[in-house]
């Protein structure tokens, strides 16, 4: 009968033990696996069977005795759950591919899912003033309702914090009653009514929707709330079973590469002394090959990067030092290699490293260029080509070109004179000290490698966070600081990493993250409409005479809207064609020749140039162009003063480097009334940047912490932390060696603690005489 579970034995031989029973016993096996589909059943009697007994009598006596059952498959399957591998081969162990990918989360490693901190963001917030904050701004009466029948039923009030309600109505309210049933009670103003049902809970309610709903802007506002959780079947590691039980030396796949590359590099080498004598000399060629690849990551500082490190967590730098470690394992020769600066974001510490691997590649036959503002790859160069003298429209010419003695001996080249000592970023003589004795301190930072970390931010300071590479900067100052005090201070929805606690926060109005991201993705997005100067300049030229006579507003010389601009192109001055399959590629306008305005706009001229004519004006043009009107004035001279005078005031964002986005959101934050209570953050504001543009950038961010304002920027630059009034230095060494406090203090304190490797290269630039020559490497 189907509706019943059961087995069904079949006999197939019965063998007393003796030597000369091979052959049968092969054949009564082969018998029972082709009746059973591959499963055959060994059972032993605990003693000889009676020879006197035959047939029913035999079983039967048999069944009365303890026996001893083993189970067999031939599909290299478990007899008991039918869990199976197929044949082991390299797809097996690719979650890029279907074969060895994980099936619940595709190989991803995660899942998307309600995060309980999301939808209840701030714990001491009360129930009634918007606690859930999914149901927070909603006029409806439904919500509230609800929560008044759960409190009744729960034992709380809408006044109360949700800190403070049981973890039984914290878990009813979020995750749902169950089985037990609550009484509501509705009234919407129409009707009112009752019905007694089970609460489904906020996060199930809100799963469902995202599921259920077919609304593209509603799955948006949903995922609002959600966060990336580890997938629950396969843990994070992307695989499916199979691959994940084929285990080596004790670890599988997954666990090997979230090891570091330094212990990895460890646990590889150490790894012939657990295999016998027959795996390793199937090993030795495998792991040989892999222990180089290792060896040259080890090379280019990228040792505390753990192996399944996402891609898409790299900076430009450790992308680009990977693919160098690539290359060095190739052992080409004859190579044209050309680097545009792969020293950013590396410590002084593992600079040397770099340096040695890029002569390797060198001295083994091979032409090295390095576009580099490096002091020490400058100093190490066979041979330096100089470009400039400045920026822009002032510079596209060779200054210099020769040893690094020969540029140093060149009076027109900026560079030599930053080289040779003869201009360099000044030391203040004096350090300030916490505004009013306040100041930020972070309690107990655990996210990914800090170890319970606590540390002290001056308010009112120019403060430099050092350390080597995966030390814990990012996750220190962004993943904690910002990302806590962006929460409470601007309400945003970031979820920080753990801590216990931020004390200080209450003496700022703001803070700010100026990372590299770009101002913009579209062609439409420049320089002059991110820092708010082209509302200034449309005015300007909508109160022009002949704009009045013709009745031209202001948003007539607007390109994003219908009026002014060429409709050709919808004020892109440019035309995308899509290319299936490959990047879409983007054409100059062939009606307005790039200007994206119509001809009757650009007949409105001011000291003779059209709208179109001021875009295409560097910033140092518009500034003197503008000369009399300080609302549009005021906002390119921040651009120039942070050193972007070079840059088209209309420039496509698109064009613009991380380092000049960067730089764009300082000016617009220049360009605001101060508040002198903000804190302001900084992702390593010198990449990119040549010695001069480094001295200009930091007296815009002295000129911010004048204001009373607190400047904090991650540093690997020497020139910038000799000129700060307070570093924390985390370490001592990247990844697992790191995630400490060092040192904290003074530039001169940093240097006399003995940890630290910033203190060791520090002390020198701090102990190098102003104006004093500096000596090419051999």
């Amino acid at each position: 009968d189907k509706k019943y579970k059961h087995d069904i034995d079949v006999v197939v031989d019965r063998i007393v033990v003796r030597g000369d029973l091979a052959t049968r016993l092969a054949d009564s096996m082969e018998t029972a696996l082709k009746l059973a589909d591959g499963l055959a059943v060994a059972e032993f009697a605990d003693r000889p069977l009676d020879a006197s007994l035959t047939g029913e009598d035999s079983v039967n006596k048999s069944k009365n005795e303890t026996h001893e059952r083993i189970l067999f498959s031939e599909k290299f399957a478990c007899p008991v759950s039918g869990f199976t591998i197929p044949e082991i081969e390299p797809r097996l162990f690719s979650f890029n591919n279907p074969f060895g990918a994980c099936p619940t989360c595709d190989g991803l490693g995660s899942q998307r899912a309600i995060d309980p901190n999301l939808v209840v963001p701030d714990e001491n917030v009360s129930l009634r003033d918007g606690a859930i904050s999914p149901w927070a701004k909603s006029t409806s009466p439904y919500y509230a309702q609800t929560l008044e029948a759960l409190g009744k039923a729960y034992g709380f009030k809408l006044g109360d914090k949700f800190k403070d309600l049981s973890a039984q109505a914290k878990e009813a309210v979020l995750h749902g009653t169950g089985e037990r049933e609550i009484t509501f009670q509705y009234d919407d103003g129409l009707r009112s009514y009752k019905t007694t049902k089970t609460f489904e809970g906020v996060i199930p309610n809100l799963d469902r929707r995202w599921k259920e709903t077919e609304s593209a802007w509603m799955r948006e506002e949903i995922e609002r709330f959600m966060s990336a959780t580890p997938c629950p079947a396969c843990n994070g590691y992307r695989l499916k079973p199979e691959a994940l039980a084929v285990k080596i030396g004790g670890k599988h796949i997954g666990e090997v590469t979230e090891l570091s590359i330094r212990k990895a590099d460890k646990w590889f080498t150490d790894l012939p002394a657990q295999l016998n004598e027959k795996q390793n000399e199937i090993a030795v060629r495998v792991l040989k090959e892999i222990r180089e690849r290792l060896r040259f990551l080890n090379d280019v500082g990228l040792d505390y990067l753990t192996l399944s490190r996402n891609s898409g967590t790299l900076s430009g730098g450790e992308s680009q030092r990977i693919r160098l470690a690539s290359q060095i394992g190739s052992g080409l020769t004859g190579v044209l290699y050309v680097l545009d600066e792969p020293s950013i974001g590396l410590h002084q510490r593992d600079n040397a490293r770099l340096l040695d691997t890029l002569k390797h590649l060198r001295d083994i036959g091979n032409t090295v260029i390095v576009v580099e503002h490096d002091e020490d790859a400058i100093l190490h160069a066979d041979y330096v080509v100089d470009i400039g003298p400045a920026a822009g429209i002032h510079g596209g010419r060779i200054i210099a070109q020769g040893t690094p003695q020969q540029i140093m001996a060149t009076p027109a080249s900026i560079t030599g004179k930053y080289l040779s000592g003869e201009l360099e970023v000044t030391t203040p003589a004096v350090r300030r000290e916490a505004k009013k004795n306040r100041r930020i301190k972070v309690v107990g930072a655990r996210g990914n490698n800090l170890k319970n970390v606590t540390a002290e931010i001056p308010l009112g300071t120019f403060t430099a966070v050092t350390g080597v590479s995966g030390g814990g900067k990012s996750t220190f100052l962004i993943e904690t600081l910002f990302k806590a005090a962006s929460r409470r201070i601007m309400g945003s929805r970031e979820h920080p990493a753990e801590h216990d606690r931020i004390e200080g926060l209450e003496f700022l109005d703001k803070v700010i993250d100026i990372d590299q991201s770009p101002i913009g993705r579209t062609p439409r997005s420049n320089p002059a409409t991110y820092t708010g100067a082209f509302t200034p300049i449309r005015d300007w030229f909508a109160g022009l005479p002949e704009a009045k006579a013709r009745g031209y507003q202001p948003g007539r010389f607007s390109f994003n809207v219908k009026g002014g601009r060429c409709e050709a192109c919808q004020g892109d001055g440019v035309i995308k064609i899509e290319m299936h399959f490959l990047p879409d590629v983007y054409v100059t306008c062939d009606v307005c020749h790039g200007k994206r305005y119509n001809r009757e706009t650009l007949d409105v001229l001011f000291k003779g140039k059209s709208i179109a004519d001021v875009l295409d004006m560097t910033v140092e043009e518009g500034v003197e162009f503008f000369s009399a009107v300080p609302g549009v004035r005021d906002k390119l001279v921040t651009l120039n003063q942070v050193g972007l005078g070079y840059i088209h005031i209309g420039q496509q964002a698109t064009t613009l480097s991380g380092g000049e986005a960067q730089r764009i959101k300082l000016a617009k934050e220049l360009s605001r009334k101060a508040t002198g209570k903000t804190l302001y953050i900084l992702d390593e504001p010198t990449t990119g940047l040549h010695f001069h543009d480094v001295a200009k950038l930091l007296e815009v961010l002295h000129e911010l912490v004048d204001q009373g304002n607190t400047v904090v920027v991650i540093e690997h630059n020497l020139e910038v932390i000799k000129t700060a009034d307070w570093v924390l230095d985390l370490g001592p060494e990247g990844g697992d060696g790191g995630g400490e406090l060092v040192a904290s203090g003074t530039p001169e304190a940093i240097v006399r603690e003995k940890r630290s490797y910033t203190g060791q290269f520090l002390k020198e630039l701090l102990e190098r005489r102003p104006g004093g020559k500096r000596e090419a490497a051999e």
